[in-house]
């Protein structure tokens, strides 16, 4: 049954979002760690498989049981697991040929175009600072991605395809989180991934297409091994953080406007230059500083707004199941 959270919904959506981010960006790292050895659609079905299970035996049963599982919005499911997988292979073949804060940085277009869907498909109000902030973020990941310049690289449109499909992702996940809990939710995320992963190592699992192939398509095109022994708990922490990080994304997005929740995400561009710095030895040049400031300081001008913005009644808080 559904049992009402005694929380102020904003204030649920901005500790769930920091919780996902924190989760995701883990995951992250470990990806591009592990970029150059196997192949991509290889580590994601790992890294599923282990989600699954995760979600279906320490989610499912604190939210409603085998009964959430039932939904008669299947193909909306379907739809958004597609995005989210999209979303995700974009990103990491981008990792596997950019620094890990570029790729965050230019990812985190995505605000930009949550704010912009949300006026278009979900008629949420949206004011001209969180307008202003949000362009402000833009002109950031242009600094970033520095199109007509040496400097520009094909790979860096990679996350700027995922930001888009992820964007259209929270689209639906607003859409439907009406009616589905957030077990829901992440289990029938967790099944896209293991499905179109399998698909995808029957195809191309064999290698034959990952000869004379680039950084990125190699990690999606490289043949299927079986991993090291030290790799394990690697792959292990990346199925756990991804099905902790969904379930918590899930509930921010259901709990309060996208336009609110997506700027929190902007705390993985902090976890990505530590995750750059101390685990690659990567450091960000002084122009990509620029842009990675222009970015976070449209999310926290945002943050401020909120917190002056003169109070307006907040829906009732989600109810979960338990």
């Amino acid at each position: 049954m559904f049992t009402r959270i005694p929380a102020n919904p904003l204030t649920l959506a901005a500790a769930c979002a920091v919780l996902s981010v924190t989760f995701f960006s883990f995951n992250d790292m470990a990806i591009k760690f592990l970029s150059g050895g196997y192949a991509l659609h290889e580590v994601v079905l790992i890294r599923s498989l282990i989600g699954l299970g995760f979600v279906l035996a320490f989610i499912i049963p604190f939210s409603g049981g085998w009964a959430a599982l039932r939904t008669r919005r299947l193909p909306m499911h379907l739809l958004r697991g597609l995005l989210v997988v999209a979303s995700n292979m974009f990103f990491f073949l981008g990792l596997a040929a950019m620094p890990l804060a570029e790729a965050v940085a230019i990812f985190f277009v995505c605000p930009v175009l949550v704010t912009l869907f949300s006026v278009i498909f979900l008629r949420e109000t949206v004011g001209r600072h969180r307008w202003m902030a949000a362009f402000l973020g833009l002109a950031g990941v242009i600094v970033m991605m520095r199109p007509g310049t040496e400097s520009f690289t094909p790979a860096s449109l990679l996350p700027l395809g995922s930001a888009v499909a992820y964007a259209g992702m929270h689209m639906l996940t607003r859409t439907i989180g009406r009616t589905e809990g957030p077990g829901t939710l992440a289990f029938y995320i967790q099944l896209t991934f293991v499905l179109v992963s399998l698909s995808m190592g029957l195809f191309v699992g064999d290698g034959h297409l990952a000869e004379g192939a680039g950084p990125s398509l190699s990690f999606l095109f490289r043949v299927w091994i079986w991993p090291a022994p030290g790799d394990y708990l690697i792959l292990f922490g990346i199925g756990i953080a991804s099905a902790v990080g969904g379930y918590f994304i899930s509930v921010a997005y259901r709990a309060a406007p996208a336009a609110f929740v997506a700027p929190f995400e902007y705390f993985s561009l902090v976890l990505s230059v530590f995750w750059g710095l101390v685990v690659f030895d990567e450091w960000p040049d002084l122009l990509s500083f620029v842009g990675i400031t222009m970015i976070l300081s449209s999310g926290l001008y945002t943050l401020w707004r909120e917190k002056v913005a003169a109070p307006v009644p907040v829906a009732e808080a989600p109810q979960l199941r338990r």
